[in-house]
Parts: C-alpha cells; structure tokens; sequence
C-alpha cells in the first residue's frame, strides 16, 4: 500500500515508516525542515528507501503543498497515519489560552488538516484508512497533563465521528491507543508559557516536575514497554483486511491499558445501542464493496 505518516522524524513516527517500509509498503513519512533542522533525521528515512515530504501539520498551505508532493512520488494515497504529536506538562491553569493552541495546532487541528487533505480522493475511489495516534490518554486522564488529555479526547471524538461519516465511502478510521513509552517525546513536552499560578498551589506546584520524574523512571525499568509494540500494532492494523479492523487498539505493557480495553468495549457497546435506537446502526460498518461502486 501507499502509505502516508505524519511526524517522521522520531520516536514513533521513525520506527513506523522504518517497519512499514521493511514490510513493503511504499512509504512517505512528513518531516518538518528536512533541509535543515531536522536534515540528519530526513538522511536517515532516505537512507531506507522512505520518501521525505517537508510538512508542517499546523500550516494549511504546507499541508496541501505537502499532500500534493507525497502523491506525486506515491501516488493515490491507500492509507494516511496521523500521528505528529507534542505533550506538555504543568499545572492546568498555568497554561494560557495561547499554551492551549499551540498543543491543539498539532494534535487536533493538524489531523483535521491532514484528514481534509486525503479523504476526497479516497471517498472518490471507494477505499482507503485514515489511523489516528490518539492515546490511553484520550479516555482517561493523569493530573499535569491536562492539555495534552483535552486533545487526545479530542481526537477520539474526531476519530469516532469520521468513522460513522466516512464508512459508506468505503473509508475506514481506526485509532492507535498506546501508553506512556520511554521516546524523545518525553524531551520535548510543552510546559506553559508562565508559571505566575505557581504561588497558589504552593508545595503543590513543584508536583508535575516530580510526576514527570516518576514516571520517566518507571518507564524506563519496563523492558516490555518498548515503542516497537506500538509500530507493530500499526503494522497489524493496517494489514488486516478492511472491514475487520478493531477501531480501538490499545497498545501498553505497564499496567494502564488493562481497566481501559474493557472500558473500551463498553464504550462501544453504548455506541451501538445507540445507533441502533436511532437507526444509524448500518453507519457503524464499513462498506468494502464501495470500491466497486466507484
């Protein structure tokens, strides 16, 4: 398949082309500034056989120049992976509404970005997959990275409405759900722009630097909880045949995916008690033979 990543240039978007490549997909995977900041990342990706497509999520024209650019060396685009992300970490109310933006630019508006970008010609045809890196954090929450969980419910919600408006078309939607994994992600996490709240919460305001301490070490000393778990679960996803794809796939080894995945299925359960009340149930599953159609 032709398959497009976003946020190629490390932790789980490297390993993803890198392992959909060796599996014999033709891959493009989007790397901000490849010419530039990000030039050593982009010689790696080039230097097994990925093709680099400079892109910015949260810039419209970039995504379409960029789009425009990944189909001329791939051609139709079968599958589109979404998962360019930034965490952050700090006290909720320390973050402005300009901190928020920033998160939500890439990690919801750039799948909304992205999403527009490829779905027409796939509806057009009758066939195609848009996957969603959401995470475990987009149905629970953990204090300190309030931000972060507000755009991963909101990629859940995204996710969940273009599966339903989408299914006729022949499009399937499906969402990678990982845990917390030891990456550069952790590196790089957002922290709000002032702390002047700091004051208010006392002792408590040194709490999200404590967490995050915690955490890294916990993270660290799970020898199972490595991000090639997650690679593989977008590999599987993407390789079982449409119309059998779970939409939810947890993906974690310490422990937090263990009370979500049944949560998960009631969720679902809801979901289609629902549509069924309402005689929407027929949206819930894909049409494969849309294609033909076409």
């Amino acid at each position: 398949m032709n398959i497009l990543v976003t946020g190629a240039s490390s932790g789980f978007g490297e390993l993803i082309v890198s392992d959909l490549a060796s599996a014999g997909h033709r891959v493009a995977g989007t790397v901000r500034d490849p010419q530039g900041r990000n030039v050593e990342a982009a010689e790696r990706l080039r230097a097994k056989g990925i093709e680099v497509i400079d892109l910015d999520v949260t810039d419209d024209a970039s995504v379409e120049k960029g789009v425009a650019a990944a189909r001329g060396v791939l051609g139709e685009i079968d599958v589109l992976v979404n998962n360019a992300g930034v965490g952050v970490v700090g006290l909720q109310e320390n973050f402005s509404a300009d901190d928020l933006q920033k998160v939500f630019d890439v990690n919801v508006f750039g799948v909304q970005r992205m999403v527009r970008a490829v779905v027409p010609a796939m509806r057009a045809r009758g066939s195609g997959l848009i996957l969603n890196v959401s995470s475990l954090l987009g149905r629970v929450t953990i204090p300190f990275l309030g931000p972060y969980n507000a755009t991963k419910w909101a990629v859940e919600a995204l996710s969940e409405n273009y599966r339903v408006e989408l299914s006729q078309f022949g499009v399937d939607v499906a969402v990678i759900e990982p845990g917390g994994f030891p990456t550069a992600f952790f590196g790089n996490l957002l922290q709000p722009a002032s702390r002047d709240r700091d004051p208010g919460y006392g002792d408590m305001a040194s709490a999200p630097q404590t967490m995050l301490a915690g955490m890294g070490e916990s993270l660290a000393s799970n020898p199972e909880q490595t991000p090639q778990i997650v690679s593989d679960a977008v590999l599987k996803v993407i390789e079982t045949a449409p119309g059998s794809r779970p939409f939810r796939t947890e993906v974690d080894r310490s422990g937090m995916a263990d009370p979500i995945a049944p949560y998960n299925v009631q969720a679902e359960k809801v979901t289609e008690q629902l549509f069924t009340a309402y005689g929407m149930d027929g949206m819930l599953k894909l049409n494969t033979d849309a294609a033909e159609a076409a």
